[in-house]
């Protein structure tokens, strides 16, 4: 095995395509089958389920192979920038991942930040829940991740505080009140994210004891500001995602206050490039984490 068919090997996992691999990878499609054929035949292994209809999915063998051969490609890749900077170049790529509201806040001032640092780094993005970015990092589909932390996430690094609002249509009698507690909206029909973004607001109605009546699972925030236009219900949201609000909604202050952090995830530390590095060190500059930092949103 060399570093180029296990490139190819994780391309096709990527893409669950013979025929796009073989387009990315720059090979014709016969030679990427006999590839592929000639690895698994050495191996004694299936790494690849071929199927016309549902196209190339990996075997749970090929699952566990293929997050070792991302790790080989990333202790390539620090090679790589080792020498560079060795030689006074920066070189090397980072790829993001966030869920959609972190990624539109944090991560263009990111990237134009490096790029007058480091304007030799390649950059790419993903956007998922924040279940989906916990899953990329955790199989090395991505270097950084943007995420709310769980007990899953173990390596990563505080980024952003946001505080968090009862959110309700203008015309809702609760509108009346200045300050929402748990015990309001115990009999009020609620909207949930789900995918990860919904442990801070749990937590929020458990310690007072309160369950809330979710009328809906959601897992998109703008979504659910239609549905709350709608008047199908009310929810408990983070700032970021309400910094542009349509005509008709209301957002009220929580007691006890309430809010998220959003974390910078990695990789352990014995696995980050350099790259990966420079991404931490820029996003603590740019966004020093304030545990009391005054909300960019006042109500």
């Amino acid at each position: 095995m060399n570093k180029s068919l296990l490139q190819l090997i994780v391309t096709i996992s990527e893409t669950r395509s013979f025929t796009l691999a073989s387009e990315k990878m720059n090979m014709t499609q016969p030679a990427v089958s006999r590839a592929v054929t000639t690895l698994e035949r050495d191996l004694g292994v299936t790494l690849l389920i071929r199927d016309r209809r549902r196209g190339v999915a990996l075997t749970p063998i090929g699952e566990r192979i293929v997050r070792i051969f991302r790790e080989i490609l990333q202790g390539y890749e620090k090679i790589d920038q080792e020498i560079s900077s060795e030689k006074g170049l920066e070189i090397g790529s980072v790829r993001i991942g966030a869920f959609p509201v972190a990624s539109s806040y944090f991560v263009p001032k990111l990237i134009r930040y490096m790029k007058q640092q480091y304007p030799n780094l390649e950059f790419s993005i993903v956007e998922g829940t924040i279940a989906e970015v916990q899953d990329w990092l955790d199989n090395r589909q991505i270097d950084v991740g943007l995420l709310i932390p769980s007990e899953e996430t173990t390596d990563s690094f505080p980024l952003y505080r946001e505080g968090i609002y009862a959110v309700m249509r203008d015309d809702h009698p609760l509108t009346a009140k200045d300050i929402i507690h748990p015990e309001d909206l115990r009999e009020e029909p609620m909207l949930l994210w789900k995918a990860g973004y919904e442990p801070p607001v749990l937590k929020w109605f458990e310690c007072a004891g309160v369950t809330p009546q979710v009328e809906y699972i959601l897992y998109n925030y703008r979504t659910s500001l239609q549905m709350i236009l709608a008047g199908e219900g009310l929810a408990v949201m983070s700032e970021l995602s309400l910094l542009d609000l349509p005509p008709g909604i209301c957002l009220k202050r929580l007691s006890p206050e309430a809010y998220r952090d959003i974390h910078v995830a990695t990789s352990p530390e014995n696995e980050r490039t350099l790259a990966v590095d420079a991404f931490i060190e820029a996003a603590q500059t740019l966004f020093p984490f304030e545990a009391d930092r005054k909300p960019l949103i006042i109500v």
